[in-house]
């Protein structure tokens, strides 16, 4: 072999050896050099925290939509044309305002032949009392004038009550959300409407209808909410007319609070499960509530005051199944006391004996950290070595992680000196 190329065979197995370095380096660099960081992370700390009063509830959860108490749909219940529209979409009206008006010449006729009819059947029984004279023939046309007189006083009520309806007025207090009617439609009565009616919403545009069943009407009240939401069978034992209620939803600022108004008797099923319609009166809020908002519901069936807890995670179990904390001492150290709990509420525990207010326990926590692995993967690479990388023959990794002592020869390249372990 030439010079030469005992040169390059030389530099070839020199670049060689400096590449294996660099990667089995970087490689093991990788792999231990999590371990000590996070072992430390993972170490345990302790905090000390106070036992304190607080509340505990007991809840039953469910889901329901605010809807108004007052909620009320109303038409015409007589015929007659459309002469005036008093009220639109978003007017706020009170109890017995005036929504519309229609004709009254029809009515006004039925109401005088009404009246008519009723003064005809008073003269005859007027005309068969001084007729009497003591037979039964007087006694049957008596009684048959009385009823003839019955028929038509109730006929002429009846035509009074629709004159009245000429006008149709507002059952509640509220805020109008639909109007179906206009000036010049013909309504049939029972809220049939025959014209260019049109219907309008809080968010409507109009649609015309020769003919419609809806409401020409819907005054809802803003003073009034309530909720309906449903209560498993295995729970509804629980619930009682009266129970607080709390109330969250994503659409509101705040809670809303309630009382249960009522526990339903008839159950609807749902993949063989039985629920029970609740009805939850909301007390009335600092905010305007809207219909159709959807909220999270809690019913409060049990509330207990000044139960005095501590965190959960202070609490130990004894070999024997008592249960223990750990309290400091003035002079540093620590002892164990023997509590008996009770009730556990979300993150807290009821101790009911062994601790009083203000007594300190010792919370041991674990800091948060990036985790290194598990014994059989081992850090970093997980137990593996990148996908493709292989040791080369008879390469064994140093014990506790350390890079052989004065690191690779010559360095790694581009650095100007050695990296040590």
């Amino acid at each position: 072999m030439s010079a030469r190329s005992r040169r390059r065979w030389v530099l070839r197995s020199v670049a060689a050896v400096a590449v294996v370095a660099v990667l089995v380096g970087g490689a093991w660099w990788l792999w231990w050099r999590e371990p000590a960081a996070a072992q430390d992370a993972q170490e345990p700390t302790t905090r000390t925290v106070q036992a304190s009063l607080t509340t505990l509830e007991k809840t039953v959860t469910g889901t329901g939509t605010l809807t108004p108490t007052v909620n009320e749909s109303v038409s015409f219940e007589v015929a007659g044309t459309v002469t005036a529209v008093e009220v639109a979409v978003g007017d706020t009206v009170t109890q017995g305002q005036t929504l519309a008006t229609v004709d009254t010449l029809t009515l006004d006729a039925d109401l005088l032949q009404a009246k008519a009819t009723l003064v005809e059947a008073h003269a005859r029984l007027s005309n068969a009392q001084d007729e009497d004279d003591g037979s039964e023939v007087a006694d049957a046309q008596i009684d048959a004038a009385q009823a003839q007189v019955a028929v038509a006083q109730a006929a002429y009520d009846e035509a009074e009550e629709a004159r009245a309806g000429a006008t149709l007025t507002s059952p509640a207090a509220g805020v109008v959300t639909s109007v179906d009617l206009e000036v010049g439609d013909v309504v049939q009565g029972s809220g049939g409407t025959a014209g260019g009616g049109s219907t309008g919403g809080m968010t409507g545009g109009p649609t015309s209808s020769s003919s419609s069943s809806s409401a020409q009407f819907v005054v809802v009240g803003t003073d009034a909410w309530q909720v309906t939401t449903s209560v498993d069978e295995s729970e509804v034992a629980l619930v009682e007319v009266g129970d607080q209620v709390e109330m969250t939803s994503d659409d509101l600022t705040g809670s809303l609070y309630g009382t249960v108004a009522g526990v339903g008797l008839v159950s609807s099923s749902s993949s063989g499960i039985a629920s029970y319609p609740v009805t939850i009166d909301v007390t009335l809020p600092e905010e305007a509530l809207h219909d159709g908002v959807s909220v999270d519901v809690e019913i409060i069936y049990e509330r207990r005051t000044g139960v005095l807890t501590v965190p959960s995670l202070a609490v130990t179990r004894a070999d024997d199944g008592t249960s223990q904390v750990t309290v400091p001492d003035d002079d540093g150290s620590t002892r164990t006391v023997t509590v008996e709990t009770g009730e556990t509420s979300g993150t807290l525990v009821e101790v009911v004996s062994g601790l009083s207010e203000g007594d300190s326990v010792v919370v041991q926590v674990t800091a948060g950290g990036r985790s290194g692995g598990s014994e059989e993967q081992g850090p970093g690479f997980g137990g593996r070595l990148p996908e493709g990388f292989e040791l080369p023959e008879g390469f064994e990794p140093p014990s506790g992680g350390q890079m052989p002592e004065g690191g690779f020869p010559g360095g790694f390249p581009g650095q100007g000196g050695q990296r040590n372990g």
